[in-house]
């Protein structure tokens, strides 16, 4: 009889121990659920963040391409019209050299494909 009072003393000795173990580890468990919530908030926090700047530094490179665009579409407007300027004062300056450098032209062409 006496061992198994012996016995059932270690039982509840171990039993209680191992209780407490068991609570140990379920509140450390519930501790690291609650860190790893805070990092996963920390975590998304950062990333609207670090996205809000990206999209605000995107948004100022668009605009930038933008307005240097439409500089360039202007430059080569202005630059096809000098152009078109420049042509018509030649052809009324010099009717038959621009007629006869067509001309030329067309043989060449002609030349060309008819080799094919």
């Amino acid at each position: 009889m006496a061992t198994s009072i012996l016995h059932s003393g270690r039982g509840k000795r171990n039993g209680s121990s191992l209780q407490d173990v068991e609570a140990s580890i379920e509140d450390q468990i519930a501790s690291l659920r609650e860190e790893v919530a805070a990092f996963a908030k920390l975590i998304g926090e950062n990333g609207a963040k670090q996205g809000k700047k990206w999209r605000a530094s995107a948004e100022s490179g668009f605009d930038d391409l933008t307005v240097r665009g439409e500089e360039l579409l202007h430059d080569l407007q202005r630059g096809y019209a000098r152009g078109s300027r420049e042509v018509r004062r030649t052809v009324r300056q010099h009717p038959v050299a621009t007629i006869g450098a067509a001309a030329a032209f067309g043989l060449a062409v002609a030349l060309l494909l008819s080799r094919r």
